[in-house]
């Protein structure tokens, strides 16, 4: 049930706190030596060369080909070529090791790997910071600033999600789910962001993705994401009838989805939730939309979504 509105008042609770430790960078591999270059060129000296015949036959053209004079200038051509071939491919495989360009593949399975470690390795301000400015979030391209009001305890995903939900996302596995609250500068509007970190690898995620495309399972009312409402703020009375409009996203170069739901901070109940793509339509007309719900919550769960990637390559570039 719904808890009583506090006081607008009142303070709002502060977040509970992480500590630990950073992630460490990764140390830089030594680049091993570069291939040492060929020999020297053959002699200045007019090499002597026998044959069978006085002349030798082109199988091709069946053309004579006169042996003697031509022959060292071609030979010498020919190792050059060789040899400048061999050190262009070498100093390019080699430059290419160096920069980290030859591992690509190798690089993006690494940043894939760490992003699944971010919950317990990353400080929660990190994740979720006090204070998250939306430049042009809002409708008509108006800033928003979102101000953190509470951070769940990190848990698993048994009571998060509605069954319905629950099952959809059940494919990839639940390894943590991190959620926290934002109230904008009105502290009108409430928001809960989610970072539901998974057990599946880039394949499972992108079929995941994909089914919730092609399915329009991320525009479902019954499969919205549950709010966090937490008592003495704001977002007392967010509970499942003041969830207003949603967003699912399912990344498939981390093992994440991310989520948000908006309402109101009055705890009004309301009977027609709208997805956030929706609602940001021009010409919506549902409550939601007029209220700018939707952009709430896409506007939040888009920049929360981009410092987790931020983090994520801070974790995984090599120093200088």
């Amino acid at each position: 049930m719904p808890h009583t509105i506090p006081g607008r008042n009142a303070a709002p609770e502060e977040g509970i706190t992480e500590t630990t430790t950073r992630l460490r960078p990764i140390p830089a591999e030594v680049p091993a030596k570069p291939p040492t270059s060929a020999g020297p060129l053959p002699g200045a000296g007019r090499p002597f060369v026998t044959f069978a015949r006085p002349e030798v036959y082109d199988e091709d053209t069946a053309r004579l080909r006169p042996v003697g004079a031509r022959t060292r200038p071609r030979v010498v051509a020919v190792v050059a070529c060789v040899v400048l071939g061999l050190g262009l491919i070498g100093g390019a495989a080699t430059g290419s090791w160096l920069t980290g360009d030859s591992a690509g593949a190798d690089g993006a399975r690494g940043a894939f790997t760490a992003a699944g470690s971010l919950w317990h390795s990353v400080p929660v301000d990190q994740l979720f910071p006090p204070t998250v400015q939306g430049q042009g979030a809002g409708p008509g391209g108006a800033d928003r600033t979102w101000t953190r009001i509470a951070v769940a305890p990190d848990s698993g995903c048994a009571n998060a999600f509605d069954p319905l939900l629950r099952k959809a996302l059940a494919p990839v596995g639940c390894l943590r789910l991190l959620r926290a609250t934002y109230t904008d500068a009105t502290r009108s509007h409430v928001t809960t962001v989610g970072l539901l970190f998974t057990k599946a690898d880039a394949a499972a995620m992108t079929s995941l993705k994909t089914r919730f495309q092609q399915e329009g399972l991320e525009r479902r009312t019954d499969l919205m994401p549950r709010p966090y409402a937490v008592e003495n703020t704001v977002a007392a009375g967010f509970g499942n009838a003041q969830r207003a409009s949603w967003t699912v996203s399912v990344l498939t170069d981390a093992p994440v989805v991310v989520y948000a739901v908006s309402g109101f901070a009055d705890a009004r109940a309301v009977t027609d939730p709208q997805p956030a793509e929706d609602a940001m339509e021009s010409g919506a007309t549902t409550a939601p939309a007029q209220a700018g719900l939707g952009h709430e919550a896409q506007g939040l769960a888009d920049r929360i979504e981009r410092s987790l990637r931020k983090t994520v390559v801070s974790a995984t570039e090599k120093p200088s």
